[in-house]
């Protein structure tokens, strides 16, 4: 792609956490905020997002994708948040071209849903770089979503931005909705064994997941938050830097963890 970096882009693993860190300076959205500074200018941004969990692999075609507040129960003012950043039909037709032959569905309707939005408010206030998102497809084995980062992997040589946005830790039925006290063991537990294997680039039973215990069962109830960390994961080359740029849990029971890779 035209101003693609000589570098191949880094990819980032973004635990997004309570959509309130979209108006919230702290110490996730201050991290976020320096990782935006940190990267390349990316010439676009793919985001594999929890909360487009599909029954299918699709990809948003959208010249000006609309800001999805895909959430209830929240401030009006977290209602009144817009990111207006434009799409990239191009790339997503591209995407679509180079994973073939799995048929990718052209999205017209999807947007940028909180997962992606709540953390480009930080990283990228200003909104003019383009985003596109990917659909996770439900019906596909953990296997799946690893091997398709490492197919998406090229696009780093073209300049383009490839981030995940879950949680490694992901548990709304155990969260601390009122106060902020420690976290978990079990949580905690959990986020530091995907660390170590992140950091000793063991990721087969961070695929296979459910095969590291209780923990893991406890951590990820249901998949959709940790299967963009996956992605990320799949798009690492070998000597590719490890760094977590945000650590630390939030209401007891998700990990805000950050996973930068190449960078």
């Amino acid at each position: 792609m035209p101003g693609a970096p000589k570098m191949p882009m880094p990819v980032v693993f973004f635990g997004h956490g309570n959509p309130m860190n979209a108006l919230e300076r702290n110490s996730f959205s201050e991290g976020w905020a320096r990782i935006g500074v940190a990267v390349p200018k990316p010439v676009a941004i793919l985001s594999i997002s929890a909360h487009w969990y599909t029954r299918k692999t699709g990809v948003t075609v959208s010249p000006a994708p609309q800001t999805i507040h895909d959430f209830g129960n929240f401030p009006d003012e977290l209602f009144r948040v817009q990111y207006p950043a434009p799409g990239a039909p191009e790339l997503a037709a591209r995407i679509c071209e180079m994973l073939k032959p799995l048929e990718v569905v052209a999205d017209e309707e999807w947007g940028l849903d909180h997962g992606t939005w709540s953390v480009l408010v930080h990283a990228f206030p200003k909104a003019g770089i383009p985003v596109i998102q990917l659909a996770i497809d439900a019906t596909r084995p953990n296997r799946f979503h690893y091997d398709l980062g490492a197919a998406l992997a090229p696009l780093r040589d073209e300049g383009v931005l490839i981030i995940g946005s879950g949680n490694i830790v992901h548990n709304l039925g155990l969260v601390r909705w009122r106060g902020d006290g420690p976290a978990y063991d079990w949580a905690d537990r959990f986020d530091l064994k995907v660390r170590d294997l992140i950091l000793a680039g063991n990721h087969a039973p961070l695929i296979d997941y459910p095969s590291l215990g209780e923990d893991a069962m406890l951590s990820v109830p249901t998949p959709e938050h940790y299967l963009p960390l996956l992605y990320v994961l799949g798009a690492q080359r070998p000597g590719d830097a490890v760094s977590f740029p945000v650590e630390g849990m939030a209401m007891g029971s998700l990990s805000m963890r950050s996973v930068a890779i190449g960078m």
